[in-house]
């Protein structure tokens, strides 16, 4: 089981430490970090989240039975007025607990943050199409796939293309009864 905690300072460094590649760091961070990830570029990414009225909740995710981190997640483009959000750095970092259910119950649990706590009507996401394994646990999760934007991202002499998914409230509602 986890928890999700408000990210802060202390975490910084194991963030830090999981993100090993440009590669790896644009599936995680997507085009607003620049490699290596550094603590100057946490504290601007921290700087404006995690209060009352922000547009960003940025979270550390902790296994309960040993309290230690495991992984990141963030809910961005918080808008309160039309009820939507996005999911995003989404990261089971300690590789030995991947595979093991940890990402959908990080997505379950940042759901309950959207839907439960914000009340939002629709959160969405975006996944690299190649990243077979989390389209798979974000569709355990409930997303549905709208759509792909083909060849979204430049990564060296590549272009990457990029699944946008979303849930709705109802499909929250009606898979938590299930």
């Amino acid at each position: 089981m986890i928890e999700l905690k408000p990210f802060e300072r202390a975490d910084f460094n194991k963030l830090i430490n999981w993100i090993d590649s440009p590669e790896f760091l644009l599936q995680w961070g997507g085009p607003n970090f620049a490699f290596p990830l550094d603590a100057d570029q946490l504290e601007a990414y921290l700087k404006n989240a995690n209060t009352g009225d922000s547009n960003v909740l940025i979270y550390s995710v902790i296994d309960k039975d040993t309290e230690t981190v495991i992984g990141h997640i963030s809910l961005g483009k918080i808008d309160r007025e039309n009820k939507s959000a996005r999911v995003g750095k989404v990261l089971v970092g300690d590789k030995n607990v991947r595979g093991k259910g940890i990402g959908k119950q990080m997505m379950t649990e940042i759901l309950k943050v959207a839907f439960d706590e914000l009340q939002l009507h629709r959160v969405s996401l975006g996944v690299f199409d190649f990243n077979s394994s989390a389209i798979a646990c974000y569709e355990k999760a409930g997303f549905i796939k709208e759509g792909l934007i083909r060849d979204s991202r430049k990564i060296g002499e590549e272009y990457w293309s990029l699944w946008e998914m979303s849930i709705l409230e109802k499909e929250w509602s009606k898979g938590k009864n299930n």
